[in-house]
């Protein structure tokens, strides 16, 4: 691994979260702060939003039951946001109810209540809306039921009075207050105010498209941005389409801000524009620096890089035909030269060396991967080794000539270096074992069907976790679980799932992560191909932005730095 790889390797942080906040003196002047997190708003419908840009406004605009915050010391922790208090209780057969006393009140003056939360979370796991992010909610019990039947009544979310909540979670999951309750996905939402969406569903679940439906499309019911009711630190006060959003801090925020009055949002295509803001003055923090950029800060002696939680994969139909073999599937993936597919996606790109990549916690002083060492070797003076063993399984599993497979193919969305990675790897797959697989580009909505309906046989997918544990990555491949594309099973794998999910010691429950990390990459139901790092600039004199690890930053606690 080079050098500045090994240093990235070391960044710890609670939940992946980063926050600058140098100095031990701030100055008490009024700040109005300027941002570019990315383009103009795409989707402000919280459960549907997936960029940076649109996570970003969200949390500003409103405040789940839990919050990530910025101490005076620069520590980075999670802090009660709607919720005034929680305490956790559990249960005899193994679950856990998690009880809230909220807080706060809309910004039309309306106090915020338990119902509003019901009503939200009820709305992210039910099927008929097929939000990105549902799997959030997996742990909540009843959340499976909601999803093979659509009775959102069956979620354990209930409203108990006024301003207590009540969650019942299927198991202990510590990192259910850090993830899930501080995602922007999970953040209130007043039915109220939500007329002509409850009609759009209601008229769905009848299976025709309707009127109200197309004018959606055209006309959601966030995109008059200047008229939302929202519930966090900050509301909306001008919005000029294409070019910026500004926020003013809300009166009816339930507590003090000691961050900027004011944030503007100016937008960006792309982050080459989103550099010439922040070089000509006009923004105070870029989000994403040019890959040109990034480039010269990775050749730098200490570069400051910040590692995303997403992972690039390859995806084995372990159900289908020669790949139900595991022998096969390990073949292939012991066969991939991640170095080679990591040049192929940009500077940016690490080799994966696990399916968890660098930058997620173990503790307050580990990191899962380095504690868990390099399960994926990507050495090139072990590379010979490695295509031996490739091929000695592939004997093993009964196929002397590498053309009694049968054909393969590789689907991948065109986007980005994913042409050059598939390329990479048919060329590796043909060359190290004399396998012939066709990459052939389809659209993200052919991908997505083919991944929903197992009419597919490899396919390159970025896997984006829930949160930023370890087990975030691990869960999906569960047998029972919904976000299963590969059809893995392993009775063995989903016993030490079950295991995670109950311990109620913290060591068992990591020894029996790295347990499922390593069964998991032996029975190769994926092949990690890389993650990448980014970096983010901010303007000197000011200090206190958090971002979340997958992705979204907060700018509430952003202060100037007295002289």
């Amino acid at each position: 691994m080079n050098k500045w790889k090994r240093g990235l390797a070391l960044l710890l942080a609670a939940a992946m979260s980063l926050a600058l906040f140098s100095g031990c003196g701030q100055s008490g002047e009024a700040l109005s702060l300027s941002v570019c997190a990315g383009g103009p708003p795409e989707e402000l419908d919280p459960i549907y939003a997936d960029s940076t840009s649109d996570r970003t406004i969200l949390v500003h605009l409103y405040e789940g039951l839990m919050r990530r915050s910025v101490s005076a010391s620069g520590e980075v922790s999670v802090t009660n946001g709607a919720a005034q208090s929680v305490s956790q209780e559990e249960n005899a057969d193994g679950t856990v109810t998690c009880t809230f006393q909220l807080r706060g009140e809309w910004s039309d003056g309306r106090d915020l209540r338990a119902e509003d939360f019901v009503y939200a979370w009820q709305r992210l796991a039910d099927p008929a809306n097929d939000a990105p992010e549902a799997a959030l909610l997996s742990v909540v019990a009843g959340y499976d039921d909601v999803r093979q039947t659509g009775d959102v009544t069956a979620l354990q979310v209930t409203a108990e009075d006024a301003h207590t909540l009540t969650v019942v979670l299927n198991g202990t999951y510590s990192w259910f207050l850090s993830e899930v309750c501080t995602a922007p996905a999970t953040v209130p939402m007043r039915q109220d105010l939500m007329p002509a969406v409850e009609a759009e569903e209601d008229a769905s679940a009848g299976g025709a498209e309707t009127d109200a439906e197309e004018d959606r499309q055209e006309e959601p019911w966030w995109s008059d941005v200047t008229t939302l009711v929202t519930n966090g630190p900050y509301q909306v006060s001008a919005y000029t389409a294409g070019e910026s959003l500004t926020l003013a801090a809300s009166d009816h925020y339930h507590e003090d801000l000691t961050g900027p009055e004011t944030l503007t949002f100016r937008f960006a295509e792309t982050a080459e524009e989103g550099q010439e803001l922040y070089d000509a003055g006009e923004v105070d923090f870029l989000a994403d620096v040019p890959e040109e950029r990034l480039a010269a800060l990775i050749g730098e002696e200490s570069p400051d890089l910040t590692p995303r939680a997403e992972v690039w994969t390859v995806l084995f139909n372990c159900g289908q035909d020669v790949l139900s073999d595991p022998l096969v599937r390990r073949a292939l993936s012991l066969a991939v030269d991640r170095s080679a597919a990591a040049a192929a996606a940009g500077a940016a790109a690490l080799p994966a060396e696990g399916l968890v990549p660098w930058g997620v916690p173990e503790s307050a002083e580990a990191d899962f991967r380095t504690t868990g060492g390099a399960l994926l070797d990507n050495d090139p003076d072990h590379r010979g080794d490695v295509l031996s063993e490739a091929r000695r399984l592939l004997r093993e599993a009964g196929y002397l000539n590498a053309e009694d497979l049968g054909p393969l193919e590789y689907l991948y969305v065109d986007e980005g270096p994913a042409a050059a990675v598939a390329r990479t790897l048919t060329e590796t797959w043909e060359s190290a074992l004399g396998i012939t697989v066709t990459a052939r580009a389809v659209t993200e909505e052919e991908l997505d069907a083919a991944l929903r309906d197992g009419t597919f046989s490899l396919a390159g997918a970025e896997l984006r976790p829930m949160g930023c544990d370890a087990a975030c990555y691990l869960m999906p491949w569960g047998s029972d679980r919904e976000e299963n594309a590969a059809r893995y099973a392993n009775s063995a794998y989903d016993t030490l799932l079950g295991v995670i999910a109950g311990a109620a010691d913290e060591m068992a429950r990591l020894g029996c992560l790295h347990d499922a990390e390593v069964l998991l990459l032996e029975d190769a139901a994926l092949a990690p191909l890389y993650s990448e790092v980014t970096a983010w600039e901010l303007r000197d004199g000011l200090t206190g932005v958090c971002r979340d690890g997958r992705g979204w930053f907060s700018f509430a606690s952003v202060v100037r730095l007295s002289a």
